[in-house]
């Protein structure tokens, strides 16, 4: 496992940060039918649950995280985590775009549980990881994006710097269909109580949809 730690000012923070943190081997392709199947009942179940994108913040874990936001210095409405900008997608008719079946496991994961993931190529991660509050002036290529501003938010840092946190990722450490080793982890908020369980959850679809194997796990806090 990639040696990950979470820096001391973040915790002071928000002392309920934790990480659950999964590496393994798969193999990324096209996402089967069955995977699609799933992510689309999970969305169906979104929008039969909230009437509209106010109501998101209600889910104890995207509120947890707006919170955790706040006290970093971020406004978690112009910045929101990607789990809750997936759900308002989903609650506004837009759906989600279909990249592959890691990108995929990852969304259903995420719309699911309420948690927002990190997904990235074990390859392209350079040296020990620290998850802390980026520096003013802190930035990103993002994923089909330019630079992002990622200052105050709570960000992944290897020897090459920034590439990851819970609103978007970077193109450096992106999946691709070349990636044979995945670090995915979940970005918590709430406390650690729940997280070996859902570790698991998550390691089980990664096994039935992505050809998981060798699985690794951690929780950090």
């Amino acid at each position: 496992m990639i040696e990950i730690s979470i820096d001391k000012g973040l915790k002071q923070l928000w002392s309920k940060a934790v990480l659950g943190c999964i590496q393994c081997k798969v193999t990324v392709k096209e996402s089967s039918g069955e995977l699609l199947e799933e992510l689309d009942a999970q969305g169906r179940r979104i929008q039969e649950t909230y009437e509209k994108p106010a109501d998101l913040p209600k889910r104890d874990k995207i509120a947890d995280t707006r919170q955790a936001y706040k006290a970093f210095g971020k406004e978690p409405s112009r910045y929101r985590s990607s789990a809750e900008a997936m759900c308002r997608r989903l609650i506004q008719g837009k759906g989600l775009y279909h990249i592959n079946n890691v990108v995929e496991c990852n969304n259903l994961f995420s719309i699911r549980e309420g948690y927002s993931l990190g997904a990235y190529d074990v390859s392209r991660i350079e040296g020990p990881v620290v998850w802390k509050v980026a520096e003013e002036g802190s930035h990103y290529q993002g994923i089909g994006k330019d630079q992002i501003n990622v200052e105050f938010l709570p960000v992944f840092f290897d020897e090459k710097g920034p590439f990851g946190n819970p609103t978007s990722d970077s193109v450096r450490t992106r999946i691709t269909e070349d990636t044979s080793e995945l670090l995915m982890v979940i970005f918590g908020f709430s406390g650690s109580m729940d997280m070996e369980e859902d570790v698991k959850k998550l390691c089980d679809l990664l096994e039935k949809y992505c050809s998981g194997q060798e699985f690794e796990t951690m929780i950090i806090q």
